[in-house]
């Protein structure tokens, strides 16, 4: 019997141009950003901010995590005190993104990025979750909410450079 060697780890600097690749190639799939503004966006940049991320975080708390499958990054997930007016920044953390590559959805990388987010949250010392998801990802939704998180009630409109506006809820779990 093999398994496959999968896992999933704190970012290095070195991972951020993958980190890019998976995260372009979501947007691009879900069309989450414009074309035009997908196009006008220069990889090399993004990857530096990235690595700058990974490596001089501006709280020690906020943490880049990658699933991998072999050494190839299949996905991501940021993780930092929540931002929220209604929050305690002590005690509440927040996952601030968690991206499967859009080719290697389906293979346990989103479960074991989640485990591997609420673990660090929780090493953290942070008690409480929160999760701001897009009202239409209806896939999300159900994954989180199938994991044991529930929405809170609190909802937000988000609008992009080109107007568009994207609609979320938040979800919330206790982290024991």
């Amino acid at each position: 019997m093999t398994t496959a060697d999968v896992s999933a780890r704190l970012a290095w600097p070195d991972d951020a141009a993958a980190i890019v690749r998976v995260q372009l190639a979501s947007w691009q799939a879900n069309d989450a950003v414009p074309a035009p503004e997908l196009e006008a966006l220069d990889p090399a940049l993004l990857a530096e901010r990235w690595a700058t991320l990974v490596s001089s975080p501006a709280d020690a708390r906020l943490r880049v995590l990658v699933a991998l499958e072999r050494a190839d990054v299949r996905g991501f997930a940021l993780v930092h005190p929540s931002y929220d007016p209604d929050s305690d920044q002590v005690t509440d953390g927040e996952i601030g993104e968690l991206v499967v590559d859009p080719g290697h959805q389906r293979a346990g990388h989103g479960s074991r990025l989640l485990q591997a987010a609420v673990d660090t949250l929780a090493a953290d010392r942070f008690t409480r979750a929160r999760w701001w998801v897009t009202s239409t990802d209806d896939a999300l939704r159900s994954f989180v909410t199938e994991s044991g998180w529930a929405p809170d009630g609190a909802h937000r409109e988000l609008a992009g450079d080109s107007g568009a506006t994207v609609k979320q809820l938040r979800l919330h779990t206790t982290l024991a």
